[in-house]
This record gives C-alpha cells, structure tokens and sequence, in this order.
C-alpha cells in the first residue's frame, strides 16, 4: 500500500453544502435563510425567545437566594484522612493543619477554609486544626482518641 492509495470509506465523509455560490448551487442568493429580518442577519441569536409566547424563564417562579458573601468550605471526609495515613502521606503523630492537607493533596486549595466531615472511618489518634467540622466528625475523632482544634474561617479573619 502507498500512501497515494489511501482513501476514506465511501460515504464517511459528507460533502460540506457551499451557501451563498450562485443560482445553480440550490442555496444561492439568501442561502436558505429567507429575505430581511433579524435571522437572516449574521451574528444573532435569540435565545430563550418562543415566538412571542411568554418564554419558560419567565413563566417559572424565583426561588432561593444565595448570599454574596457565603463561605465556601473544601471538604475533606474522614475516610479520606485515614487513607492518606494509611498510603503514609500524612502523618498521624504531628497536628495536621489545612495547609498539611493541602500539601499533601486531599484537596487541591482551601478556599474559606476546610471542614471535615464524617464519610467513612477513622482508626488513627490524630490531631487536627481545621476551620470546620460537623459534629458526627468531631464525635468519630475524639472516639479514635485523637482531638479537633475549630479555628476562625480564612475570610473571616481577614475581615
């Protein structure tokens, strides 16, 4: 075989239709987009618009609300810490911080702050400072034996 013999399989490749080419071409002078109006214009789109009938944005209802200065914490669940103690990634003697966590890549930034909660086991007495924790986590720690420090969420420190 040369490399002059290749050639796809027949059919794969469609043809692309050339618009705007011409009376015979079938597509010619409009290009199949009508006469005048804003769809014939190139660069626009309508979207949401239903013909005039009141669009489904506006006939749903508004609800919630979300606060423009929430804290947004990483999470970081039990069963993860005792993984990473297990696979010797962090250590279990020395107090384990958010910046340790993050160092040793259990979430890739702290955002506000971590909080741990209380997804799978922990065996290992550990030590840990964290923005947050739920209580079933804290619960689970002191029950291994180890102990959890709450200190102030990064933002609202800086604040």
């Amino acid at each position: 075989m040369k490399l002059h013999e290749l050639a796809d399989n027949p059919g794969a490749a469609k043809k692309q239709k050339r618009v705007a080419r011409g009376p015979g071409s079938g597509k010619g002078k409009t290009a199949g987009r009508g006469i005048k109006g804003q769809k014939s214009r190139s660069g626009v789109a309508i979207g949401g618009y239903e013909g005039g009938q009141m669009p489904l944005y506006r006939r749903l209802p508004k609800r919630g609300f979300n606060k423009p200065n929430r804290l947004e914490y990483a999470v970081v669940n039990l069963g993860l810490i005792e993984k990473f103690i297990a696979a010797g990634k962090l250590d279990a003697k020395a107090e384990i911080t958010e910046d340790v966590l993050v160092a040793a890549g259990l979430t890739s930034h702290k955002r506000d702050g971590i909080r741990v909660l209380a997804k799978g086991e922990i065996k290992s007495k550990i030590t840990l400072k964290v923005s947050g924790a739920s209580a079933s986590a804290v619960e689970a720690i002191e029950k291994a034996g180890g102990s959890v420090t709450l200190t102030a969420p990064v933002a609202a420190a800086a604040e």
